[in-house]
């Protein structure tokens, strides 16, 4: 039997994870998967391919974690997904990428040594009286903020502490994650899996579960799916897996939140049918040249 490293962390802690539910219907297919700490001290070759999941701190850590994926790819094994869509997905400043692509995008600004000039011209931008900001790269909400216009300067310590030797991205906070959820759309081997909505808790703007959100499978309508199958046919080399991460602007029209190519959630919980897919994308990828 094959075997294959599900790449995770040293330790998960609060955060909720499904990969587990991958080792069964991979193994009907042939493959001895395996939950493995990604800076583990392991001979990767012993493994005939190594798939990215939750390693949820790379961002800490972003060097020595694709110094160690530049150590895989260059051996036999196979890497999932490969090196150049990490590198390209790492740093969120990809979404502009996709904008020239022709893709809707949440308008965003994106700045390399952040001053308090630049959240008040934000505010202006965009014409709104709540910000988010974010560094450009990240996981999990992390250092993500909201900036009200009115007190925003109350959190300007904390912000500037956090973004001094990081490049942040400015955005509009989107009142849809409130009202209607941010949609998530995956995407195994290039064809469409399955799809869901995040609410956050009363009080919060972050869906993930680790702070309290809300999960509901959904089925994704026309418009869901077009703006998703639009970002991906930017991206011209095959995919294991993708998560399309949709909201709901001002004017009703569907914006890109974010494309997930490197370790999102797939959240294998939300459908029955889901890992199995997964695990069928995956055979079939690995067996070809």
């Amino acid at each position: 039997m094959n075997r294959c490293a599900l790449l995770t962390m040293t330790d998960i802690g609060h955060y909720v994870s499904y990969d587990h539910l991958l080792i069964e219907p991979l193994s009907r297919l042939g493959w001895q998967a395996e939950l493995v700490a990604w800076d583990s001290p392991l001979d990767w070759g012993d493994y005939a391919a190594v798939i990215i999941r939750s390693a949820w701190d790379y961002q800490d850590r972003l060097q020595p974690f694709l110094a160690l994926l530049e150590q895989i790819e260059k051996s036999p094994t196979r890497l999932f997904n490969p090196l150049t869509i990490v590198r390209w997905n790492v740093d969120k400043r990809y979404l502009l990428e996709l904008q020239q692509q022709g893709c809707a995008i949440v308008p965003t600004n994106f700045v390399e040594q952040l001053q308090s000039r630049a959240i008040e011209q934000a505010f202006d931008r965009f014409d709104t009286d709540r910000l988010i900001i974010k560094p450009v790269v990240s996981a999990s909400a992390l250092n993500t903020h909201v900036l009200g216009r009115d007190n925003w300067q109350q959190s300007w310590p904390d912000v500037q502490a956090a973004f001094q030797s990081r490049v942040a991205m400015l955005q509009p906070f989107v009142p849809a994650v409130l009202s209607e959820g941010e949609y998530s759309l995956f995407y195994f081997a290039g064809r469409y899996s399955h799809a869901i909505v995040k609410h956050p808790k009363p009080g919060d703007f972050r869906v993930q579960e680790e702070y309290g959100g809300e999960l509901i499978s959904i089925t994704a309508t026309p418009d869901m799916l077009l703006a998703a199958q639009q970002a991906l046919a930017v991206i011209a080399e095959p995919l294991l897996y993708a998560r399309v991460d949709l909201v709901r602007l001002d004017d009703g029209s569907l914006a890109i939140m974010e494309l997930e190519l490197i370790e999102p959630s797939l959240y294998f919980n939300m459908d029955l049918a889901a890992a199995n897919r997964f695990a069928e994308a995956f055979a079939t990828m690995v067996a070809r040249p």
